[in-house]
């Protein structure tokens, strides 16, 4: 019999996970990668004994596959892709490849924001008890574990492009915390199109499985009325009472599943803002539902330190905060910075701007902040939008620069916030190489 053909576009750790995967259940893997792959997956690749190829596509090796995982940044309309697909191939996601080879219990969370934070919570809460891995967009891939773990359930945080391409995937749990206008560049520019790439974690669940979402999301609600899911439903809310789900009390969360009820005060949540009250309760209704004791998330959520890059305080220099939010790529995240802010701020934005509409900060600008720098290549947008708004505007292409600029210009009191509402390849690597580069620039203060 001869092995199926295996080719994984995108030697990164989704690809490289996948190839490693396939291997051990039999394929033929090949991995293709259009830019340079990193000396550590070569060298994983090479001792494995995968073929590959970097800074080009082979065709002729691409187009013999029977079945192509396709890496979360590699845009459906390139050639190839519609290529492979117009010879009937299947293109699927790393997801949908692992959990063929898994029986665990799949949590899968999606939303435009706070995944990373409510699913490293979750994993958090759940590893307390449970035997559990944390992966999709985040730590080690998810075929990788499956392969060398195979833990009994998983916390996957799952972007809408890793949605895109799946075909049987089907978590237990589903959990939707927020849809805002991202990412349009890949859909079209049709908003319509990315909710219902958001929407499609929920379509193949039945009702023995859940979807826990946001029922204050407008887009969500709407969506729901209009294309209902088989799924057993568990809202949260922080303004709507809840019978099966989530509610905020008097500054106590309080979640029903089945009669069954956990109450937990607010006060001595460890993640400050409104927005990481939501990520608990999502988190919470989680573990609820997966029978962990009141008693330990009540503790996880007091001891939850967060994560790297997200509203993360960094130093105080002469009473001044320097908080590092650079995994805020787009304007809603940054919504939730600016909104959680309780001083003066000195904001620095920018980066490769998304069709971003930054007309909802504006009350924010108005009321908490007092300059504004510029961290991007192309600030024009920016200074047109806010120019008139703030008394101190200046633009830099350095962030060391853009630190000493806030230095100077912050009072005792004052908060300097990262929080670019952007992406960040004009300047840095990714998210996490801007923020490093902040942290260690405020360091050198």
């Amino acid at each position: 019999m001869t092995k199926q053909r295996l080719v994984v576009l995108g030697g990164g750790e989704s690809g490289v996970g996948t190839a490693l995967l396939g291997k051990e259940k039999g394929f033929e893997v090949f991995v293709s990668d259009k830019g340079k792959i990193k000396e550590k997956y070569k060298q994983v690749l090479i001792h494995n004994e995968i073929e590959w190829e970097d800074e080009t596509h082979t065709e002729a090796k691409v187009l013999n596959a029977d079945v192509v995982m396709k890496s979360p940044g590699i845009p459906d309309k390139i050639n190839l892709i519609n290529q492979i697909k117009e010879k009937g191939i299947p293109v699927v996601s790393e997801i949908e490849f692992a959990s063929k080879y898994t029986d665990a219990v799949i949590v899968g969370i999606t939303g435009s924001n706070g995944k990373t934070t409510t699913a490293t919570l979750t994993h958090y809460i759940l590893n307390k008890v449970l035997n559990v891995g944390l992966a999709g967009n985040i730590g080690d891939s998810f075929a990788k574990q499956v392969l060398e773990k195979d833990f009994e359930n998983y916390v996957l945080e799952i972007s809408s492009f890793q949605l895109d391409d799946i075909v049987d995937f089907k978590p237990k749990i589903a959990v939707l915390l927020n849809i805002t206008p991202d990412h349009l560049d890949r859909y079209d520019y049709k908003f319509e199109n990315y909710i219902a790439s958001k929407f499609r974690i929920a379509m193949n669940q039945t009702k023995a499985d859940y979807l826990i979402y946001d029922a204050d999301d407008d887009v969500i609600t709407n969506h729901l009325k209009n294309h209902p899911v088989q799924s057993t439903l568990l809202p949260f809310s922080l303004v709507k009472k809840i019978e099966n789900g989530a509610y905020l009390d008097h500054n106590n969360i309080k979640i029903t599943i089945d009669n069954n009820q956990i109450i937990m005060p607010t006060s001595n949540l460890a993640l400050e803002g409104k927005h990481n009250i939501k990520n608990a309760m999502a988190a919470s209704t989680v573990a609820h539902l997966l029978k962990i004791r009141k008693q330990t998330i009540r503790e996880s959520l007091e001891n939850f330190q967060g994560v790297e890059h997200r509203l993360e305080q960094v130093l105080k220099i002469n009473k001044v905060q320097y908080i590092n939010d650079s995994k805020a790529t787009n304007v809603n995240a940054t919504y939730y910075a600016l909104e959680s802010m309780g001083a003066p701020t000195v904001w620095i934005v920018g980066g490769v701007d998304k069709g971003n509409n930054y007309e909802e900060l504006f009350p924010f600008i108005n009321e908490k902040v007092k300059a504004i720098i510029c961290l991007g290549v192309d600030n024009e947008k920016l200074i047109s939008t806010f120019g008139n708004m703030v008394d101190v505007i200046v633009e830099t292409q350095f962030i060391s620069e853009a630190v000493k600029i806030a230095y100077k210009v912050a009072d005792a009191g004052d908060n300097v916030l990262l929080s670019p509402a952007c992406a960040s390849f004009d300047l840095f690597e990714n998210y996490e190489d801007r923020g490093r580069q902040f942290k260690n620039a405020v360091r050198n203060l």
